[in-house]
Formats: structure tokens, C-alpha cells, sequence
């Protein structure tokens, strides 16, 4: 039923209104024209025909309005107006940090993705920061698997135990829940204060230590990680705050494949087995390398040769060649090894190079197969000892001086030359028999002179030992306990000879070496070892051959092997001291560079046998 017409009614909408203005729905951004306005009201601020305005401003409590989120509702609001007055909540985490930053529990673990395509198990490190309990993750990828090498499998933050789930808009999950009592939501007149029932709050769960645990089987977003061992920290801080005790870690580990026999083929005979070796270990074939640190450090330096000369002879029935004399060198920097023979007169046979110098194979072996041939080292030299050279069989007679004092410094690598080796077999050989070995050695001493010559010391060795020792053995033996009698050693004429080798050279440097060696005497008692003299001599380059320099300090020394050094430089100086020449004319000695096979410089004649039966026997009487 329509209304009657009433005066002051009328069908015209527009009356009354003041507002007649249309909204500007086009505008222009970046020089472009666009729609700016789809939500504003028609003519006069009503809607247009199907238009659903938004409400201005958020309302509390919920159900009214538009659901927005806190960061939106609380958009450009004073923070000294939304501070809420209670109850009073506190988050204290800078105890934590303080007691526990840089502890880092530590557990080792597998990820098993072999259910997927191209799926396999996967190693990772878990770390746990007791910090503010964060996890981080990193995968362990081995080499030439195909992986990209990703920094992290699981970036650092707090892992939730129910991953993955659903996504929140931002601001819905919040550290509290803040209600607004009174006042609007601008201004300073508001009062907020603490949601205690947290309405609305979503709760999240996310692994604390107490969670993990060797066994365990956490989820990393989806992703099943069984946790299988940990390190020694993780174990001591599980073991005092928890107690626990058994930490058996999980094999987790595939057994590593069995290893690919590789098999060369044989050598051919063309160069050397090394360089034939070396075309077979990849495409691109390499010259053998060579051991260059051995060679820096066994190479000639200045008077320290690391050479080892012996003398040898052909074991042969022929008497012409039983009687050559050859001179066997070894260098130790690249176990190379040269035969050369002295000429001597009336053999009819020229000296000279007998063997280029170089690597010699042992005999016996097979010449072509896969495996690289045995050649003679420093070791299977010595005095005593049969070698076969390219068919030619030597037996080594003697040695010159610097060989037997490199064998004797380095007795580890040459068992000949070490004193300890050589008397515990001595010592099992003559152990049962000992009172009849005392009586043996001191019958041959009628005079009791406590000392024996050395041939007799050789023959009583050799007949003790049933012949076991070898020669190089006995003459270490006689070298270790040979007496030494200063009388015998011509002091003047071992001085007379380095004279006359430093006059040659130019050598005047006298001052400055008797200088180095005052300050190396810390005691200022003008004594010095014998080995430290002899190391500051070499060190100056003194132009003296190594045997007559060792003799010379052999000569200077006391009792406790200690050097008198001004008497020492004193006696080397040949300008302000020099020696008579009618004192020099003697038989000249063999210097160390020119050595043809003769007895050393001092060879042992006597041998003090009692303190051999002490370190053989012990002090027990006869």
C-alpha cells in the first residue's frame, strides 16, 4: 500500500543533500593512467549499484568488521599508547645466551631418500645452539657425487616438531595477546593490557635438547633424520644434565666398496720400467717424478759429501782379476752407485770407469713384468758384503772413514753400524758361555794390559760367534771400544798438513773464527764439544778434507771430548804461527776427495775388551 502524500514528503532522493561531488576513480602514476579508486563511493559518498564498501577502521572484539591482523590494525599507531600495563609478562633469554653462547651440541645423522627418483642416503651434521635453541643443518656431500655444494640443508632457526603446516599471515603468530580496554585506536588515551588467556594465540612446539638423542628420529620439515652418533662434547653435556650413559652410535655408514685391483701389463723392455709404469697410470702419459726432497737434503754441502766409498774385489778363481781393486760409490741422493777401479802397476790392465753411474737392479729377478724391479740401496752395503753388479761379483773389504761415521750416525737406517743391535746378538751368541768368553779374552791379554790388538780381537769374534758377525760388525765393535793413544797421533803433523791445504786456498779468516767460537762458549771456560767445533768450521768452509779436520779435533780433545779451541785456531794458523816445513816431510796423507782404497787415516790398533764384557756380561767376576 503506497504511502499518501504528505506535505514535506516527496520522491526526489537528491533533497536535503549537500554532498553532490563524484569520487575521482582515474589518476595518473608514472605518466600512466590508471584506476586508483575501485573502492570509493559513487556521487555523494553513496555506493554505487553493487558496490560493497570496507569498513574504515578494525573494531574489537572479533566477528565485527574485517579480521585483520595485528601488524594491519595496529598500522602507524604510537607504541609509549599500546603499552600494555598487565599482568606482567617477561621473556628473560640473556641468561641462556650468557651461560651457554658458543656451546654447540653436535650429532651426526642420515637423511634416507631412496624412495624418490635418484634417491639415496644422505649424510648430515645437526647443530643444536643452547644459545636460544636454534638448529642448523649441513649435509655432508662426498666427492664427485653430482651435488650441488649447498651451504646449509637447513638454515639456523628453531625447527617445529609437526613440519610442515600451515601458513599464517604476518602477525598471527605473536609473542603475546594485546587487548585494547578503552580508547580508540589512535590517539594517547587508550589502555591495553595483556591477553592471560592468550585467546587467539597459536602455539607452536619445537625441539629442545631433551628431544634429540642418539636414535632418535626428528622431522625436518617432512624430511626423517635418524640421529646416529655425536661428538665428545655433546656426550659430556647429555651425560651431566641427563645422565645418560649409553651412547652406542648407529653404523650408519655404507662399508666402502672393495677396491679395483689395478693390473699393469708387463714392462717391455723400452726405457725405464718407471717410465713405462707412468704411461700406464692415465691418458696423458708423465715423466716419472723424482724424490727431490731427498735430493736437497742428501746432495753435496760443501764438505758433507753423503757419499759412501767402499773398496771391492771380484770374487773370482782367475788370478789376474782376484787381485783388481775397485772403488764402489754409493750417492745418497738418488741411490745411484759407480764403479770405478784405480790404476795400478805393472797388471797390464788400464784403470778407469768400470761402471757408469746409476741405478743397479739386485740380481735373480724376472726382466719383464708388471712389477717395478728391486735395486741396491744404502743398506745392502757394507763391509763384508757380496754384490752382484750386471753379472760381476764384488765383495766389499773396506770402507773409507766418512762412510763408517755416517753409518754409525744414522744406526737406525744401517743395523751393520748400530752398537746397541750388535751387542744383543753378541749377547745371545755368548750368553750361555760367558765365563768361558772372559777367560778367552783375558788369556789373550798375558800382560794384562786390558787392551788386545785388533787382528786378535777379529779372530776371537769371528770364532765366538761361529762366524754370524760380519765383518762390518766386528770392526764397529772395534771401533766403539779401540783405544785411543794420542801418541800415536802426530798432532804436529796433522796441523802441518792443514797449514799447508789452508795456505793453498787463501784461507785467513782466523780472526772471525776464533771469534764464533768464543761466542758460542756460554761458560767462557775456553772449551768447546768437539762436534761444535767442527760444525763452525764447516760453517766458515774451512778448505780442510773432513777425515784430517776429525783427526785434528780427535788430537785437540780431552778426556770429555772437549776442544781447546785458541790452541785449536792457534795451531790452523799458518800466518802467525806456522809450522817448521823439515816437521812435514812425511808420508802425505789421503785426503777424503782422492780416496783409492787404502786404510784410513787412523785405523784401530787397540781394543780395550773389558768394557765390552761389562755391556756383554755385566760386572760379575770371572
Amino acid at each position: 500500500m503506497a504511502l499518501p502524500l504528505l506535505p514535506g514528503n516527496s520522491f526526489n532522493k537528491n533533497l536535503g543533500k549537500e554532498k553532490f561531488h563524484k569520487s575521482q576513480h582515474w589518476s595518473y602514476c608514472n605518466k600512466v593512467s590508471m584506476l586508483v579508486g575501485e573502492d570509493k563511493p559513487g556521487i555523494g559518498g553513496e555506493p554505487l549499484p553493487g558496490q560493497k564498501l570496507k569498513p574504515k577502521y578494525s573494531v574489537f572484539p572479533r566477528g565485527v568488521g574485517c579480521d585483520a591482523p595485528s601488524w594491519v590494525a595496529f598500522d602507524k599507531q604510537l607504541i609509549d599508547s599500546m603499552k600494555p600495563l598487565r599482568p606482567y609478562e617477561r621473556f628473560d633469554t640473556l641468561q641462556q645466551f650468557l651461560e651457554h653462547d658458543g656451546h654447540v651440541l653436535r650429532f651426526y645423522g642420515v637423511w634416507d631418500d631412496t624412495e624418490s627418483m635418484f634417491g639415496d642416503v644422505r649424510e648430515v651434521v645437526l647443530h643444536y645452539f643452547l644459545a636460544d635453541d636454534t638448529i642448523e643443518i649441513k649435509e655432508v656431500i662426498p666427492l664427485n657425487s653430482g651435488r650441488d655444494a649447498v651451504p646449509l640443508f637447513l638454515n639456523r632457526k628453531k625447527l617445529p616438531k609437526y613440519g610442515p603446516i600451515g601458513l599464517y599471515q604476518p602477525g598471527t603468530i605473536t609473542d603475546r595477546t594485546v587487548l585494547n580496554v578503552f580508547g580508540g585506536l589512535v590517539g594517547n588515551k587508550g589502555r591495553y593490557i595483556l591477553d592471560n588467556r592468550k585467546t587467539g594465540a597459536v602455539h607452536q612446539e619445537f625441539y629442545k635438547d631433551c628431544d634429540l638423542s642418539i636414535g632418535s628420529v626428528i622431522n625436518v620439515w617432512g624430511r626423517k633424520i635418524v640421529l646416529c652418533d655425536c661428538d665428545e662434547f655433546t656426550k659430556e653435556y647429555y651425560r651431566t644434565k641427563y645422565g645418560v650413559k649409553d651412547f652406542t652410535p648407529i653404523p650408519y655408514k655404507a662399508p666402502p666398496p672393495p677396491k679395483v685391483e689395478r693390473k699393469f701389463p708387463p714392462y717391455h723392455g723400452f726405457g725405464s720400467e718407471e717410465d713405462s709404469l707412468c704411461s700406464c697410470t692415465g691418458l696423458l702419459p708423465k715423466p716419472p717424478q723424482k724424490d727431490f726432497k731427498k735430493f736437497m737434503e742428501k746432495d753435496r754441502q760443501g764438505l758433507e759429501s753423503n757419499l759412501l766409498r767402499f773398496l771391492a774385489q771380484f770374487i773370482t778363481t782367475d788370478p789376474i782379476d782376484k787381485d783388481r781393486k775397485f772403488i764402489v760409490s754409493y750417492y745418497l741422493s738418488d741411490d745411484t752407485i759407480q764403479v770405478f777401479e784405480p790404476p795400478q802397476r805393472n797388471t797390464g790392465i788400464i784403470g778407469g770407469k768400470f761402471l757408469e753411474r746409476g741405478r743397479v737392479k739386485k740380481p735373480g729377478q724376472e726382466l719383464y713384468k708388471a712389477e717395478l724391479s728391486e735395486y741396491y740401496t744404502a743398506k745392502d752395503l757394507y763391509v763384508g758384503a757380496k754384490v752382484c753388479f750386471h753379472g760381476h761379483v764384488f765383495l766389499l773389504v773396506d770402507a773409507d772413514e766418512y762412510a763408517f761415521n755416517y753409518m754409525e750416525k744414522h744406526a737406525n737406517e744401517f743395523p751393520m753400524a748400530n752398537i746397541c743391535v750388535i751387542l744383543d746378538k753378541l749377547k745371545a751368541i755368548g750368553e750361555p758361555r760367558s765365563r768361558e768368553i772372559k777367560q778367552i779374552f783375558a788369556a789373550a791379554d798375558p800382560q794384562h794390559t786390558t787392551t788386545i790388538d785388533y787382528d786378535e780381537f777379529r779372530n776371537l769374534l769371528l770364532n765366538i760367534s761361529d762366524r754370524n758377525l760380519s765383518e762390518h760388525e766386528i770392526m764397529t765393535l772395534g771401533r766403539y771400544y779401540s783405544l785411543r793413544d794420542k801418541n800415536e797421533m802426530d798432532t804436529t803433523y796433522l796441523l802441518a798438513v792443514a797449514q799447508e791445504q789452508l795456505k793453498k786456498n787463501s784461507f785467513e779468516n782466523f780472526g772471525q773464527l776464533l771469534a764464533m767460537l768464543v761466542y758460542n762458549d756460554r761458560s767462557k771456560c775456553g772449551l768447546l764439544a768437539s762436534d761444535k767445533c767442527r760444525t763452525i768450521c764447516k760453517s766458515f768452509r774451512l778448505p780442510v778434507a773432513d777425515d784430517l779436520l776429525r783427526a785434528i779435533l780427535a788430537a785437540c780433545e780431552d778426556c770429555k771430548e772437549q776442544v781447546n779451541y785458541k790452541k785449536l785456531v792457534d795451531g790452523l794458523n799458518w800466518r802467525d804461527h806456522p809450522i817448521p816445513v823439515f816437521q812435514t816431510i812425511l808420508m802425505p796423507l789421503q785426503y777424503e776427495d782422492e780416496w783409492r782404497g787404502e786404510p784410513p787415516t787412523l785405523p784401530v790398533k787397540k781394543v780395550q775388551y773389558l768394557p765390552l764384557m761389562v755391556d756383554l756380561f755385566g760386572n760379575e767376576d770371572s
